[in-house]
């Protein structure tokens, strides 16, 4: 384990970090916070959120940057390693009086330089949606908290919709709201859509459209956080039960579930080809979970508390060609070789697609992924080619060469699952050194495949459900709604009668002792075990934030600085006269 040494070390905030990449360094004129700086009670406020959108405006500089630290909301234009940040100019700053912001989202797809759209949830419930450019506050959302009483954990846009978003709360509920709808003046009824193990979906009863449009009940205790995949056909969500589950956003089918080793599961992330998802929580381990053979496949532990964030760098995914001239003799496949060296970013989708396809290896693919925790530190992990092929034992040659590297899932299961038809997104791809011959895992003896994947071809989408496409869904640009998704088991079918009863879940609450040792849960001893490439103390408060961004990484922590670490080799682009400013960043 990447572990700092013992005594006066342990303690040292670090400010770079080494990598096969090269070195991160951290930039602190290029730090953001609260401008006056006044210390405020972190212990008794909700963690610092941090969120980016790009308007695409013609100065090239279109990188906004917002963050709440307890009861303020702060909008800035984001410099990131160009220049120094300028805490005097805040875009757009707000003060909350009774309630405090808890998280944030912008809007994609219909962000402008003129304007923009920012939803923006409460420790009281509501939601409201701003637009800090135009400086404007639309609508609020939960308004009397007659929806919902409890502290929004987590809100998202919709991928691929301008007005439809979705709010996870502490009680345990999502709703389903559309900005065009309104808020009832009294508490909404809801109506059975659809039930499963330890979930419910309901509609809103009224007589006109009003939100939320959908109600769905997950698991038990609160509803941690939520991450769509990169298609936006499924939905990840992780809850205080300690459970993940994985459902198919469209038709409310629960493609499959995850148990914590111990605890709750706090955060949730997809790999940018929507193939794997990992979780962190109060385990203190990150977990790599299977979304094609709905399976746990690697836990990853470094961490000494909590793990608050995890996320993949899309930007250090690489791209490797075992035979340059190795392909299976498609016209693709030689376009594919033709382009890339010209375009490797564009070519990723595709490379990834034919990794899947042949047993020969022409390709092979590194995930990297980053977790921060309560304990103030930072890891970074790969997901290797050992650990997502146990089963394919490696000549003493290519485990030299290949050991740093990861794949798409092994032959055979690609293509046919319901991820991976169309679901990849094109990585910008950086080139990367050739791997170090060390393995950054302990790998164990065998790899449980009691989990491996029997799903079934599903049948026509219920009427309920498909009322519920055509109503709330048909803003949603580019959407395909087929009826042959495919799932896995859901954990048993319903097993209780159809109700009208709000909060309707099967009450099989599942024994976690019972699940270890199964699919659900294996045994540490029973999947391999990842250690960090690093682990870097790099905060005197517990981390709450991590982004990766095409020449930096973003961090904070609950004190409420906001921190970028310069990727190597971007580090010169901060020039000496914006470093020479005072912290408060003030740009000649």
């Amino acid at each position: 384990m990447a572990t700092e040494g013992g005594g006066k070390e342990m303690n040292e905030i670090k400010t770079q970090f080494t990598t096969r990449e090269g070195l991160y360094k951290l930039l602190p004129h290029s730090e953001y916070s609260r401008p006056n700086r006044v210390p405020f009670n972190s212990q008794g406020s909700n963690p610092v959120r941090v969120s980016f959108v790009n308007l695409n405006d013609q100065s090239g500089n279109g990188d906004r940057l917002c963050f709440n630290v307890g009861r303020e909301l702060y909008f800035y234009i984001y410099k990131g390693v160009r220049k120094a940040a300028d805490l005097s100019k805040p875009i757009d700053k707000r003060i909350y009086k009774g309630t405090q912001p808890t998280c944030h989202d912008f809007n994609h797809l219909t962000a402008t330089a003129e304007s923009v759209s920012l939803l923006v949830g409460f420790s009281a419930g509501q939601v409201q949606l701003i637009d800090p450019i135009k400086k404007e506050t639309s609508k609020l959302f939960n308004e009397e908290r007659l929806i919902d009483k409890s502290r929004v954990t987590c809100v998202k846009w919709v991928p691929g919709s301008e007005n439809l978003f979705l709010v996870a709360h502490s009680s345990g509920n999502m709703y389903l709201y559309n900005v065009e709808h309104t808020c009832g003046t009294t508490a909404p009824h809801y109506q059975l859509l659809k039930q499963g193990e330890s979930f419910a979906v309901h509609t809103c009863k009224s007589k006109s459209t009003r939100n939320p449009l959908l109600k769905w009940t997950v698991g038990e205790g609160s509803l941690n956080e939520f991450a769509f995949s990169p298609d936006g056909k499924f939905l990840a969500c992780v809850s205080q039960d300690g459970f993940l589950r994985v459902f198919n956003f469209d038709s409310v089918e629960l493609h499959g579930t995850m148990k914590s080793y111990f605890g709750g599961l706090l955060c949730v992330c997809w790999s940018p080809d929507g193939k794997y998802i990992v979780t962190g929580g109060e385990d203190d381990l990150v977990t790599v979970w299977s979304f094609v053979d709905c399976r746990v496949i690697a836990r990853g532990h470094g961490h000494k508390s909590w793990v608050s964030v995890v996320a993949f760098d899309p930007y250090t995914t690489s791209v490797e060609e075992s035979d340059p001239m190795e392909f299976s003799g498609s016209d693709e496949d030689f376009q594919d070789l033709l382009h890339f060296g010209r375009d490797r970013a564009n070519s990723t989708q595709s490379r990834l697609s034919k990794r899947n396809s042949t047993d020969s290896r022409p390709v092979s693919v590194t995930y990297r992924f980053g977790s921060v925790g309560q304990d103030t530190q930072l890891c970074l992990w790969d997901l290797t080619e050992d650990i997502l092929f146990p089963h394919q034992p490696l000549s003493r040659a290519r485990t030299h060469t290949n050991v740093m590297n990861a794949t798409s899932p092994p032959a055979g299961s690609g293509g046919t699952n319901p991820g991976s038809n169309g679901n990849s997104i094109t990585m910008p791809g950086n080139s990367v050194p050739p791997p170090l011959p060390r393995s950054n895992s302990l790998p164990h003896s065998a790899v449980s495949n009691a989990g491996s994947k029997s799903s079934v071809l599903d049948g026509a989408i219920a009427s309920g459900v498909s009322k519920f496409a055509t109503l709330s869904l048909h803003d949603r640009k580019e959407r395909h709604h087929d009826k042959d998704h495919k799932r896995n088991h859901s954990m048993g079918h319903i097993s209780s009668k159809s109700s009208d009863k709000l909060n309707l879940v099967t009450k099989t609450k599942t024994d976690p002792a019972k699940t270890l040792g199964t699919s659900l849960c294996p045994r540490m001893e029973d999947v391999p075990l990842l250690e960090p490439l690093i682990c870097k103390k790099i905060a005197h408060e517990r981390l709450t934030v991590l982004i990766f961004l095409e020449d930096c990484i973003v961090t904070a922590c609950q004190e409420g600085f906001i921190c970028t670490w310069a990727r190597p080799g971007k580090v010169g682009l901060l020039s000496s006269q914006n470093q020479a400013n005072s912290p408060s960043g003030t740009v000649v």
